[in-house]
């Protein structure tokens, strides 16, 4: 065991685009479009402005778009029944449990759909440090029976994830 346990909190942030493969991000990336094509028409009645970028620099509020979206992507993110996408451990297992997500449109573009990219962070719960082996991370869940064994996770450090939050010891 380390000498002193850290607590950290991970974040991954899974990027989905035109040419994502998966049946769940097609369906993600197909449905926040639509929704980004419903939901900007409030903000360009006059039909002046195509892509994400001009709407935020020109149509005031337009900033609501990120959460007016993410409506779409909600019943997905559900259906991952808690348990961070792509992050696998050593085992080839997710294992990587989230309660907090945050959507955003990183861009798009109303008239052409290759160009959509949206984004979903997922917040993991938060985990005990107990070693880094290489370009692993050993970490151990936090409910700890007092005196039992503590069951660990190994995984590689891996492209869009990182450790979010440093908790203080308790």
């Amino acid at each position: 065991m380390a000498h002193h346990e850290r607590v950290i909190t991970l974040c991954y942030r899974k990027i989905i685009t035109s040419s994502s493969a998966r049946p769940w991000e097609k369906l993600v990336f197909e449905d926040t479009y639509a929704e980004f094509r419903l939901q900007a028409q409030f903000y360009n009645p006059e039909r002046r402005h195509r892509t994400f970028g001009e709407l935020l620099h020109h149509a005031p509020g337009a900033e609501q778009l990120h959460f007016l979206v993410s409506a779409a992507a909600r019943g997905y993110v559900q259906q991952l029944q808690g348990l961070v996408p792509d992050v696998v451990n050593n085992l080839g297992k997710h294992f990587l449990k989230f309660s907090q997500f945050q959507f955003e449109i990183i861009n798009s573009d109303l008239q052409d759909p290759a160009r959509h990219q949206v984004a979903i962070s997922f917040y993991a719960e938060p985990l005990t440090w107990l070693d880094t082996i290489g370009s692993y991370l050993l970490v151990a869940d936090q409910a700890a029976p007092a005196g039992g064994e503590v069951l660990t996770h190994l995984f590689q450090i891996q492209p869009y994830l990182s450790i979010h939050a440093l908790h203080p010891p308790r």
